[in-house]
């Protein structure tokens, strides 16, 4: 249990330092000129960061074997304090009072659930259940899809594609919770397996386009709601999270705290958009 927390908040250092970086290689090239985007791609900070997400990943997957859901997405979720606090020194991006506020806000709700949180349940669910997070991952994905492509005029439109984002990145962590190991033979059999993938990378696609279509702040606090809440109702009625005896409403409060810091650091979901 210790050793799932201490991974969930590594996997939130390991990402909210890794946006800080990908910034600092987006400098590095001239906006707007020829391949831009893809030039940045290859600047030693974007690659830098890159590793860094794939580390953040990587303990998130392990922390979600013995942590409850509700947990490791609040953790996650709470990687933009992490950009926030580093941002501010490397980028040099002021952060108002309110936002130190919501950088302390984060740790403590962090803190009370960790408190509260009692052992994830023993199963991982069963073949319907992994078949059902399957036929989730393609649906979400092809509705995601769709709405990219068809939505240009849509009000709110940032919003929208981040909340599906977030959805989706909340199907990874469900899949990744119902893996039953992961060892090779088995995990390219398993229905679950394929849900990660499928899920990481629409989710990823669609925050691209949520982010370049409008509000930083709208996308990513669309995106943080999604990825957190519905997981973390998923863990507790379908797959048996809890916390310790009596101490439910601490672990409630600590989320609603740490999810209202993350909303309040929204705009720092693309660090090199934040502006003082």
């Amino acid at each position: 249990m210790a050793l799932g927390m201490l991974l969930a908040l590594c996997a939130a250092v390991c990402m909210g330092t890794a946006t800080v970086f990908q910034a600092l290689g987006a400098r590095a090239v001239t906006a707007g000129g020829p391949g831009a985007a893809v030039r940045a791609t290859w600047q030693w900070p974007f690659l830098v960061g890159i590793g860094l997400d794939t580390l953040g990943f990587g303990a998130e997957l392990l922390s979600l074997r013995s942590v409850p859901l509700f947990l490791v997405e609040a953790a996650v979720a709470g990687s933009l304090a992490v950009t926030a606090v580093v941002a501010a020194g490397v980028l040099h991006i002021r952060l108002r009072q309110v936002e130190w506020a919501a950088v302390g806000g984060v740790c403590c709700g962090l803190a009370l659930m960790a408190i509260a949180a009692g052992r994830e349940a023993s199963g991982d669910g069963d073949d319907t259940m992994r078949l059902a997070v399957l036929a989730g991952s393609v649906g979400l994905a092809v509705v995601g899809w769709a709405v990219s492509a068809r939505a240009g005029g849509v009000r709110h439109r940032a919003a929208v594609l981040g909340g599906m984002a977030g959805a989706s990145f909340g199907v990874v962590a469900i899949a990744a919770r119902l893996l039953p190991g992961f060892t090779v033979p088995g995990i390219l059999i398993e229905p679950a397996a394929y849900a990660v993938v499928i899920s990481g990378i629409s989710g990823y696609l669609l925050l691209i386009d949520a982010l370049q279509s409008g509000s930083v702040t709208g996308a990513t606090a669309a995106m943080v709601i999604g990825q957190t809440v519905w997981p973390a109702v998923f863990g507790i009625v379908w797959l048996g999270d809890s916390t310790r005896h009596g101490l439910a409403p601490l672990a409630a409060a600590g989320f609603a705290i740490s999810i209202t810091g993350a909303l309040a650091l929204a705009r720092f979901g693309e660090a090199e958009q934040a502006t003082a």
